[in-house]
């Protein structure tokens, strides 16, 4: 059954729709989401093994009978469904087809799954209605990476770059010229690149890849983005958590250069396999992959045989980043010409790992084999407070020092997380998510600051432009400046709320006007947790006039956010902003959200 020319059309505008033009943090779910959707649910049938034969056919697939395995399933209380197992089977085929480079089987596959998921019917659960969605997105997925392969016309190998010098890089070759950041960060880029280069070359990756570091950081390993990218290769969290970097309180990987170098080389290896151009996939590496196969969608050319048809659809930044990169490439290779053949290039970094299994601050132990603490930090920029975690950690010091630090082990004393000070004026900070037609100017008089301090505190410059849907940290003091109050003689008075089921601090917060920061404090509440029938004190007037009681709600099949809050006699906006949802949040079956 060929669905794929029928429902093609149909199939990439629902998954483009959901995709969102996200930075590389929010790649699109790929191996990592086909394995979720493996796991929940439980296989119970068996499909032959068709995947050596080059004649199989979909209709073979179909004739297979499998009410014998499903009469041998076991009965655990297990929700099962036969049409989401057998859709998992058919991906899972597509895949080998498409591992063999027959994608004409390897989308019949695919079609096969998705007219199986169409038939499931899961109404009655949302947890299978949640695992559909979940394969629904992967089948999707597949289905572009394959249609993209084909449309590529550029038959690349892994090692290969093409060098290109056209006006875009010219601009970009001029720009990178002024200034000391290019010879400064070109300076640096000898500690870090042979090592880089031998994880390119293990991986077959082009040797000019890294020099990628150069743009993305200058190679910096502290280099912090106003989107919360880090490290050399500038990973956001979920896009550096994907691919085996960790972070948690005293460690944070994606400032490791051996291990970012890594997970930057799975990257662009999963981006070259989908793209197939080089150029491309630098574009995809800066904005995401989901951003570049949406801009794709929209042109009308052979996109990979010309990577410059697709240059002016991109974000800004995107635009830039790639002819920056053919520029270093351009300037790197002709030092004389630019100066660089006077620099002197830094060292590679030399270090021996030495087991740690004590919690040690790097002073006391930079202090006790006679080492500069800021060496130790530089071999070890993963450690965020300069302190060795509790458990084993592979720290790494000067050559020749190994013995002298194993012998001062035991000497060297434990050290506990370090406390922040008490000071009653230290900032705490709030994180404000920019919206579209911010300023800096309208976000600092909205949070009672300076643009000055917003840019220290987010290590920001002028020249820096915020984007839609960066997150800024905006350093409080306790005042707040609440635009459009004004002082009133109206006397405030405490009331009274006995806490009800479903209540919590948040909504009883919106509900009286006031802050669950104000609540918890005036009630000296020991956590946020809530009790049926507890009674707390709410300083201020009163229930404000335009807050009604929330309720909660039950989604049903078929129910859409703006049916709900006309349901409900609320603006879409209040209901998204009471469920902590936004426009692309997806709603399912059995999921409970708050109205009014």
């Amino acid at each position: 059954m060929k669905l794929h020319t029928a429902f093609l059309t149909f199939l990439l505008l629902n998954f483009l729709c959901g995709c969102t033009a996200i930075l590389k943090d929010e790649s699109l779910v790929s191996t990592a989401a086909s394995e979720k959707s493996y796991s929940q649910v439980k296989k119970i049938k068996t499909i032959p093994d068709f995947r050596d034969n080059n004649d199989v056919s979909i209709e073979d697939l179909e004739n297979n009978d499998h009410e014998d395995d499903l009469a041998d399933a076991d009965n655990e209380n297990i929700e099962i469904l036969p049409e989401l197992n057998d859709a998992l089977e058919f991906c899972d085929i597509s895949q080998k087809f498409w591992e063999k480079g027959d994608s004409d089987k390897a989308l019949n596959a695919l079609d096969h799954a998705y007219s199986l998921l169409l038939k499931a019917d899961t109404e009655e659960s949302p947890d299978l209605t949640q695992q559909k969605e979940d394969l629904r997105f992967t089948i999707s997925k597949r289905i572009l990476e394959i249609y993209a392969s084909r449309n590529t016309s550029i038959k690349g190998r892994h090692n290969e770059i093409p060098v290109i010098l056209n006006d875009y890089v010219k601009k970009e070759i001029k720009n990178l010229s002024k200034g000391e950041f290019f010879k400064n960060a070109y300076k640096r880029a000898g500690k870090y690149r042979p090592a880089i280069l031998e994880k390119l070359k293990k991986a077959g990756l082009p040797p000019e890849l890294s020099w990628l570091p150069l743009i993305e950081s200058g190679f910096t390993t502290n280099a912090l983005s106003s989107a919360r990218a880090l490290g050399l290769w500038q990973f956001i969290p979920s896009t550096g958590y994907k691919f085996g970097l960790n972070r948690d309180m005293y460690v944070d990987e994606r400032l490791d250069p051996d291990k970012s170098t890594t997970a930057a080389v799975s990257y662009l290896k999963e981006l070259h396999r989908i793209f197939g151009d080089w150029a491309t996939v630098l574009a995809a590496y800066n904005c995401g992959e989901g951003r570049v196969l949406k801009t794709i969608r929209s042109q009308n050319v052979n996109y990979l045989d010309n990577f410059w048809d697709l240059y002016e659809k991109l974000p800004r930044e995107t635009a830039n980043y790639v002819p920056r990169f053919f520029a270093t490439l351009h300037m790197v290779n002709n030092p004389e010409k630019y100066g660089l053949n006077t620099i002197k290039i830094d060292s590679p970094l030399e270090y021996e790992t030495v087991i740690v299994k004590k919690q040690l601050s790097l002073q006391d132990i930079a202090r006790a084999i006679n080492v500069d603490p800021d060496k130790l930090k530089e071999l070890n920029p993963e450690l965020r407070k300069k302190i060795i975690p509790k458990d084993s950690y592979s720290l790494k010091i000067p050559p020749g020092k190994d013995d002298m630090l194993t012998a001062k082990l035991d000497t060297i004393p434990v050290v506990s997380q370090p406390k922040p000070p008490k000071s009653s004026s230290q900032a705490n900070y709030a994180y404000y998510r920019v919206k579209k037609g911010d300023s800096l100017s309208k976000i600092a008089k909205r949070y009672n600051t300076s643009v000055k301090t917003i840019l220290s505190s987010n290590k920001m410059h002028k020249r820096h432009y915020i984007v839609a849907g960066n997150i800024l940290k905006i350093p409080q003091t306790g005042k707040a400046n609440y635009t459009g109050s004004k002082k009133s003689n109206h006397r405030y008075t405490t009331s009274t709320h006995i806490v009800k089921n479903g209540d919590s601090l948040w909504n009883i917060a919106q509900k009286y006007g006031t802050t669950t920061k104000i609540i918890h404090k005036f009630n000296k509440l020991p956590n946020n947790k809530l009790s049926i029938g507890q009674v707390l004190k709410i300083p201020g007037k009163g229930i404000k006039s335009s807050k009604k009681y929330l309720r909660t709600y039950k989604v049903k099949n078929g129910d859409v956010p703006i049916e709900i809050a006309k349901r409900h006699n609320m603006s879409l906006e209040r209901l998204l902003k009471v469920n902590r949802l936004n426009q692309h949040s997806k709603i399912f079956p059995g999921q409970q959200l708050h109205v009014e």
